[in-house]
């Protein structure tokens, strides 16, 4: 019992309570146990108490019913000093006045020892109004006076208190999180039973333990770190991870591993000093593996996505299978490498593997993330041809199409013991096999699973189709190369008097086949013929009518025809390329005329193309043009000129003449022949560009090669839009002593005159050794030249690369050769010149006919002598 001659207590709290003790003033209390007792309190227990959330007062009454003692709480729930209120009535000092006449009532059931517990309005210092809980009970002092003490509590604080502490208990028990509570010894002071469940262990006998009692000691550790951060700084942690094992309630199941995240926060009393951390724990286990899912879904489609953007980006078997392994490595696995069947590579027809998968394999790419060790057992380097052992998982997967799973036993010396787990992707396109690719993991990583081997498939299979696509492409290439190179003249060409320089640039640089054409012919007599075309249009389809065109110039050119017979003849045949003769259903009749009329004229084979035969003895070119732009010549120490020769109609419109013109050509001078992809751009007009065409052909003196190159690094020639022709010739006629011309009299000793020319130039020319053949064929062909014509015989010998003997006269029957009979007395000088010449035939001239043959010159591994029994046979 407290009596008026005690001191006052500001703040009272039994031991243990957590209520501290201090006694008004600073003086001690006057038992020395108890000051003990309050030092020992003062140093251990934490501040804070129910009292800090409570709002309590306490004041007594003395025997006289006022107010004896005012605490220092009373002062502050009421608002009223100690000075006002000690020696007053108690309703007065704190209730409203119109109950203050309740008051006089009030002390008297006081005073009579009876105790109270009542609600009464009360008006705090700011003129707030609240209602108070007061609690009287009734006292004695020493000699034998009675009083009273009262405590009075705010009601609203005690209802809020029981709301929270309701509202508190809901959520704890209830909660699908564990709720966990530590006290500032890191000692569990209370979990719910969400928290005990996962345990196996009830709620209760958690109270006292560590986090090392319920993990392990590596998670125990992080913790109990964590729970000393957060209660040192305040700061709270957040979703941070703990696994452990929890059991679960099914009987006889073992515990399962399982991931929290724990959120942890300090706790503070009343007065804002910490009295223990708080957390919540939440089972993350199924969200994290269903994020684990989620992530790899996304890696997967960003790898797919990255596969298709990559791969297949040229049309190179090699460089698509880099790619493959680019996108590959190291995303998806630490090593790879692409292996593609060998007959594939090079471009073989028929089937591109074997059956049983043993065939011949080379290695066409290879990476690796991690080390250089190898994929598989032996090492194999980038470009090596090997094969694959019959019972090897590698060739079962080639053999059957189907993926194979390896795991590599552990073997010193190979990669077999670096990898933890291949899986060998047969690459299959269009229903064949091309090849395999191996994706490895090294041990560390996780090893292949079902999900990853349907991704592996996918990435095998995009880049087999670009492969297929590649390996298509190229063997359609290397067909189309085929095709022009056979309709191109091989290089360096070359012809009697001339020195020959040529271009030939594709407008498509990917099938390097176009419609342009240029050709060098050579004719009888040291005679070229010089052919530039262009068919109309692009691509495969140009470049077959330009091969059917160049061969027909071919066969007109060696018949020795005029040039414009030539283009008379080739317009026919360019009409017919698109006539009913072709199969194809391009050519049936639709019944709409206008529709067949248009597809008619599509279908009509248009070119282009001057031809020009060049005489190296008379140094004399002849010139036809059909529909072509014109030749231009330079001649030494003047300005470039374009031929004034009559342009024509293209190829395939028929219905008009060709003319032809003659040209006489100096020593030294320059005939260019050209398409108009050199001279023709849509980025300037036809005008400019042959102005600069004829710009490029006045520094024309240095060698031709090089005159070539300078022409098309000086014009625009806007490659790309069409094909580009450049065909060359630099004049250099055949000397005079070169050649021996003689006019014989139609007479019998006239055969005798051709055998002695013939010898005499001959030796002068130093070819002794073809004396005895020429005079032989000489007198065949003069012989033929009396017997079947008419007039003046004409004898010309031409030594250049070869020698060449002419032969005219007047008669329009051809020579036909014919096998002698055993009782015939002629009819075997064309077989001796058919044995004993390189060459021979006869074309037509103005006048008549030219027989001619032609000898190798001694040194010429085409030199060849009759034998005794092959000339015995002739007789």
């Amino acid at each position: 019992m407290l009596n008026t001659r005690h001191e006052p207590v500001r703040k009272c709290e039994l031991e243990g309570s957590g209520v501290s003790v201090e006694p008004s003033g600073g003086e001690e209390p006057r038992n020395p146990a108890v000051t003990a007792s309050r030092q020992h309190v003062w140093q251990s227990s934490p501040a804070g108490s129910i009292y800090d959330y409570i709002r309590v007062a306490s004041f007594s009454i003395g025997p006289d019913g006022r107010i004896e003692q005012w605490s220092e709480r009373a002062e502050e729930f009421f608002g009223t000093p100690a000075a006002k209120a000690i020696g007053k009535d108690p309703i007065t000092a704190f209730a409203p006045e119109d109950l203050w006449d309740r008051g006089h009532e009030l002390v008297v059931e006081i005073l009579d020892g009876r105790e109270w517990i009542g609600v009464t309005p009360y008006r705090d210092a700011s003129g707030g109004e609240g209602l108070a809980e007061i609690y009287v009970m009734p006292s004695e002092s020493r000699d034998g006076g009675r009083g009273a003490v009262c405590i009075a509590v705010d009601v609203r604080v005690l209802r809020s208190i029981e709301t929270d502490l309701a509202s508190s208990q809901a959520v704890f028990g209830q909660s699908p999180m564990g709720f966990i509570i530590f006290d500032t010894d890191l000692k569990l002071l209370r979990v719910n039973e969400q928290f005990a469940n996962t345990f196996g262990k009830p709620a209760k006998d958690y109270k006292g333990r560590t986090p090392y009692d319920f993990l392990s000691r590596v998670e125990g550790d992080r913790l109990t770190a964590a729970l000393r951060q957060v209660l040192e700084s305040g700061d709270p942690v957040l979703n941070m991870t703990l696994v452990g094992l929890a059991h679960s309630e099914e009987a006889g199941a073992k515990a399962s591993r399982r991931r929290w995240s724990v959120s942890l926060y300090r706790l503070h009393g009343g007065s804002g000093r910490p009295i223990g951390v708080a957390g919540m724990a939440q089972d993350v286990t199924g969200r994290q593996r269903a994020e684990r899912e989620a992530a790899h879904n996304r890696r997967n489609l960003a790898l797919l996505n990255e596969a298709g953007r990559r791969i297949g980006s040229s049309l190179d078997l090699e460089t698509t299978a880099r790619e493959l392994l680019d996108v590959a490595v190291p995303s998806f696995c630490d090593l790879a490498s692409v292996d593609l069947y060998q007959s594939l590579l090079s471009g073989e027809e028929g089937p591109v593997g074997t059956a049983d998968g043993s065939g011949e394999i080379r290695r066409v790419a290879f990476a690796s993330a991690v080390s250089d060790a190898p994929v598989g057992r032996e090492p194999v380097s980038v470009g090596a041809v090997h094969r694959y052992p019959f019972s090897s998982p590698y060739a079962s997967a080639l053999r059957t199409a189907q993926t194979q799973t390896q795991v590599p036993e552990s073997d010193e010396g190979s990669g077999a013991g670096f990898v933890q787990s291949t899986l060998a992707v047969p690459m299959v396109a269009r229903d064949t096999v091309l090849g395999l690719v191996q994706f490895s993991r090294a041990k560390g990583s996780e090893p292949f699973n079902e999900r990853d081997r349907m991704l592996a498939e996918e990435l095998a299979s995009r880049a087999a189709v670009s492969i297929d696509n590649a390996r298509l492409y190229r063997r359609e290439h290397e067909r189309a190369l085929i095709l022009q190179r056979s309709l191109l003249p091989p290089g360096n060409p070359e012809a009697a008097g001339l020195d020959i320089a040529c271009r030939y640039l594709p407008g498509n640089m990917e099938t390097e086949v176009g419609g342009d054409w240029f050709d060098v012919i050579e004719l009888p007599g040291h005679r070229t013929a010089l052919v530039v075309g262009d068919v109309m249009g692009r691509g495969l389809r140009a470049a077959v009518a330009m091969g059917e065109l160049r061969t027909a110039v071919r066969t007109l050119a060696l018949l020795d025809l005029e040039p414009a017979d030539v283009l008379t003849a080739l317009d026919e045949v360019a009409r017919g390329l698109g006539g009913p003769g072709d199969d194809g259903p391009r050519h049936g009749k639709t019944g709409n005329k206008a529709k067949d009329a248009a597809a008619g004229l599509s279908e009509v084979y248009l070119a282009t193309c001057v031809y020009a035969v060049y005489d190296a003895v008379t140094r004399r070119v002849t010139i036809a043009n059909a529909g072509h732009l014109p030749p231009a010549i330079v001649e030494p120490g003047e300005p470039a000129l374009l031929l004034e020769v009559p342009s024509g109609m293209p190829l395939g419109v028929g219905g008009e003449p060709f003319e032809e013109v003659d040209v006489d050509l100096p020593d030294g001078a320059l005939l260019a022949l050209y398409t108009d992809g050199l001279v023709e751009s849509r980025n300037h007009p036809l005008d400019e560009g042959l102005m600069a065409f004829r710009e490029a052909l006045d520094d024309s003196q240095r060698p031709l090669e090089d005159v070539c190159d300078h022409i098309l690094a000086r014009l625009d020639t806007a490659h790309g839009e069409d094909d580009i022709a450049l065909l060359m010739a630099r004049v250099q006629g055949l000397p005079e002593d070169s050649v021996g011309d003689w006019v014989l009299e139609p007479d019998p000793k006239s055969v005798s005159k051709a055998r002695e020319f013939a010898r005499e130039r001959l030796l002068s020319w130093g070819l002794g050794e073809l004396v005895d053949t020429t005079e032989l064929l000489v007198s065949e062909l003069v012989t033929n030249a009396l017997r079947h014509g008419h007039g003046d015989i004409r004898l010309r010998l031409l030594r250049d690369r070869t020698l060449v003997c002419e032969v005219w006269d007047d008669a329009l029957v051809q020579p036909r050769r014919r096998r002698a009979r055993d009782t015939d007395e002629g009819g075997r000088g064309l077989q001796l010149v058919t044995l004993l010449s390189s060459a021979w035939g006869s074309r037509r001239t103005h006048m008549g006919k030219t027989v001619w043959f032609e000898l190798a010159l001694p040194g010429d591994e085409s030199t060849r002598e009759m034998s005794e029994e092959e000339l015995l046979s002739l007789f």
